[in-house]
């Protein structure tokens, strides 16, 4: 017993001892980065999986909603239209990158859109003439020369020359009010989901979902957001597409927070949270701004039609009673 321990404590043991020590730390130095690299590379695979999951599930659904009868993301342009446009070489003239912006911001994608566009552009000054034309000229009683009838005919047509912008106009504004009402309940909602640790791309697409009852246009960019997440090389152009198709500051806003906290790698959360709680203070502010400027605009209807009912109510009794004794 006594010559194991001082074999134990011998010097040559215990050098023996350190340098294995010392070896055996060395390895782990070595081993243990590339063992941390291999786990990093498994879960980037992981993650790209998952990704192309996420695609595909929103592919599928696209499909899905096409082949059931729904309106399709981008729909085929008509034949005699493309044929028009083709032989007068009307992409030259009117096809750029803000005209599909406008279409965009309208909610109507694809070549369908651009090529009626450019059709009714060109089509919509004759067909408005021909139209007052048939309306002055045989409906019309109008007491009037015929060299004014004509001129009226002539500002039909140059009427109709700008009522394709005017109806894409009024539809982006219709559709933009509808996605500026949605907004704030849909931004609490991606809030609670990647609170819950869901990622952002399956925060979009829940949140496309559950929103998709109040309001088809916003579920449609979020789902269009969710696609171009999983497939586009830089993050930040899915979240300027969806600044440029919405046009609304308070979008904006949000996907400069996202595209500041991917960058920086600030929390998601904490983005989401300050600008939710921005939106709802301005969404206050502007209603108490409209209810501050109810009263004047209820002065004129007051006057014009509250004020004589009430003078006849009130006066009225005496009058009949005055003019019963005369």
């Amino acid at each position: 017993m006594q010559d194991i321990i001082d074999t134990l404590i011998s010097p040559p043991f215990l050098a023996t001892m350190l340098a294995a020590v010392s070896a055996f730390a060395t390895i782990l130095a070595v081993v243990m980065p590339i063992l941390a690299r291999d786990q990093m590379n498994q879960r980037m695979r992981v993650m790209a999986l998952e990704r192309d999951k996420l695609r595909s599930q929103r592919l599928s659904e696209f499909g899905k909603e096409q082949r059931g009868g729904k309106a399709k993301l981008r729909q085929t342009p008509k034949g005699f239209m493309q044929r028009i446009v083709d032989r007068l070489d009307l992409r030259k003239q009117y096809d750029n990158e803000e005209l599909r912006n406008k279409l965009k911001m309208a909610g109507l994608r694809g070549e369908a859109p651009l090529v009626a566009f450019m059709f009714f552009r060109v089509a919509a000054p004759p067909l408005s003439f021909l139209a007052a034309l048939f309306y002055f000229f045989v409906l019309s009683d109008m007491q009037a020369s015929t060299g004014m009838k004509m001129l009226y005919s002539v500002l039909a047509a140059g009427a109709g020359y700008y009522l394709p912008n005017v109806f894409i106009q009024n539809l982006a504004q219709k559709r933009q009010q509808a996605i500026k009402i949605a907004f704030p309940e849909s931004l609490d909602m991606l809030l609670i989901c990647v609170q819950s640790g869901m990622s952002v791309e399956a925060s979009f697409g829940k949140v496309a979902k559950e929103i998709a009852n109040q309001s088809v246009e916003l579920a449609e960019e979020m789902s269009l957001t969710t696609a171009e997440l999983s497939y586009l090389p830089d993050r930040r152009m899915a979240f300027e597409n969806l600044a440029k198709r919405t046009a609304l500051p308070t979008v904006k806003a949000v996907t400069t927070a996202l595209i500041q906290a991917e960058r920086y790698g600030t929390p998601v959360g904490q983005a989401l949270r300050v600008m939710a709680k921005e939106i709802r203070d301005a969404r206050m502010s502007e209603a108490e701004k409209k209810a501050a400027a109810l009263p004047p605009k209820l002065t004129v209807p007051m006057i014009l039609f509250f004020l004589p009912v009430l003078f006849l109510v009130i006066l009225g009794p005496a009058a009949i009673i005055f003019w019963k004794f005369q």
